[in-house]
């Protein structure tokens, strides 16, 4: 993959390597919520997006399944109710309740509320056990995203746990942040085995990066771009900040604003 094509990190107009005082750090509202049990809201809801714009995080993360029927579905999990999402029409899904009242969310319903503020949606497009779904998931998802003029490298970055998933983005993305998602005991691969696929970015549990910390700058030398997730206390947030990582995906977006400070990517 040429240099040209993975220099296109949406976080900034400019990528910052190494850890310096000017290095902006974004925040993005892990699963769409900040605070989620403390405020009330359920995650990977309409309500939560509502209230990570309306608090000026810079990013919002929601997961997208496609269902039985080749519908597109917003929550974490592949099932939902007692029911697996995967083999599931989605009609099934829009008469349940969660535990705020709302009901779940369509694609189209979370981009549409998405499209309504400038807070970057962070589109995690979970992994199927079927290839073709996989790939029709991507395709959907680039449907919807046109259909409310949200195709916008500005306005929207691509993680998932599939590297199949991430190579079809990389292919039919150009341009658009891409970031393969790996977690302690998923496997170790580093920024050079993620940019060898053709994808432009990292997206790992924080406690990959206690293990091997020199991926940061790594990922930062071959012009790709490095997120953390599930990092929730402050000793790990100021570890992560201190590292240089480009952006925070956390459960406490407020605690990371504080620590950030002035550093904090809007």
């Amino acid at each position: 993959m040429k240099k040209s094509l993975i220099l296109t990190f949406a976080l900034a107009a400019v990528m910052l390597t190494g850890c310096n005082k000017e290095h902006k750090i974004a925040i993005t509202a892990h699963r769409g919520f900040w605070n989620c049990e403390e405020a009330g809201y359920m995650e990977n809801t309409i309500a939560s997006l509502a209230a990570a714009q309306a608090n000026g995080f810079w990013g919002s993360e929601c997961d997208v399944h496609i269902t039985g029927d080749d519908q597109l579905l917003v929550n974490h999990n592949d099932d939902l109710g007692g029911f697996n999402i995967h083999d599931t029409p989605i009609d099934t899904f829009l008469v349940m309740v969660h535990k705020n009242g709302e009901h779940p969310a369509t694609v189209d319903q979370y981009i549409e509320q998405a499209s309504k503020g400038t807070t970057m949606l962070v589109y995690e497009i979970k992994p199927n056990p079927s290839k073709e779904k996989e790939d029709l998931l991507v395709d959907k998802t680039i449907e919807a995203l046109k259909a409310h003029d949200m195709f916008d490298p500005a306005r929207v970055m691509f993680i998932s746990f599939s590297m199949n998933i991430c190579k079809r983005i990389a292919e039919k993305c150009p341009g658009f942040t891409n970031q393969f998602l790996q977690g302690v005991g998923d496997g170790e691969l580093g920024p050079d085995e993620v940019l060898a696929e053709g994808v432009n970015g990292i997206d790992y549990d924080y406690q990959m990066f206690y293990m091997h910390p020199e991926w940061v700058a790594r990922a930062h030398e071959l012009g790709m771009s490095v997120n953390v997730w599930t990092v929730n206390a402050a000793e790990d947030i100021q570890k992560m900040i201190d590292l240089g990582v480009d952006c925070i995906t956390t459960n406490d977006p407020l605690l990371a604003r504080e620590l950030l400070g002035d550093r904090e990517l809007k």
